[in-house]
């Protein structure tokens, strides 16, 4: 954990814990109009938003909030004209922080699969998990690498030292359903 920020996840997945289809795609299944308001409130409330290179490019960032994109073609972090660069092989995460969020705050981390495995090595304070219970996606990208070695999401978020919040419906007719996942706070002084 970095002192000063917060850093959170933010996944809408299928029964089968997938966040895109086999060639990289967001199904229109996983779009859920009560999901995306509550994700886009998260994003302008952060800091920062980390993307990955494909998603900055895939999604423009048409609300100008601040980002900072993972890509290896970064030298360590720089600024450009669209965003903050970063290359975790250059930089550590608390220096790119320090640059592209030098006030602190909320660290927002949509993914994808690469970014969130990235993020588990980093440490995750908070992962919001939405979940379309009626939607399996055979052969999809999986929200974290180890889905496919058989590891339920809930079960890496639980690994990794997160404890489940009570579910929310967030649309009962989708069965869209969302779980923030709390790193647990110590007691001691």
């Amino acid at each position: 954990m970095i002192p000063g920020y917060r850093i959170e996840g933010h996944a809408i997945v299928s029964a089968d814990d997938r966040i895109a289809d086999p060639e990289g795609n967001t199904p229109p299944e996983l779009s859920n109009e009560a999901d995306w308001l509550r994700f886009q409130r998260a994003l302008d409330a952060a800091a920062v938003v980390v993307v990955g290179r494909l998603s900055h490019h895939a999604n423009p960032n048409t609300r100008r909030r601040n980002r900072l994109v993972v890509s290896s073609s970064a030298t360590g972090c720089e600024r450009r004209a669209d965003a903050w660069w970063w290359n975790p092989a250059g930089t550590p995460f608390a220096e790119a922080l320090r640059l592209a969020a030098p006030g602190g705050g909320i660290v927002a981390v949509p993914g994808g699969r690469l970014i969130f495995d990235l993020f588990r090595t980093i440490g995750f304070d908070a992962f919001h998990l939405a979940r379309c219970g009626d939607v399996r996606i055979p052969g999809g990208v999986p929200l974290f690498s180890a889905i496919d070695v058989g590891v339920p999401a809930d079960a890496v978020l639980a690994a990794d030292g997160l404890v489940a919040g009570t579910p929310e419906v967030l649309d009962p007719i989708a069965n869209v359903t969302l779980v923030v996942w709390q790193r647990e706070r110590s007691t001691k002084p």
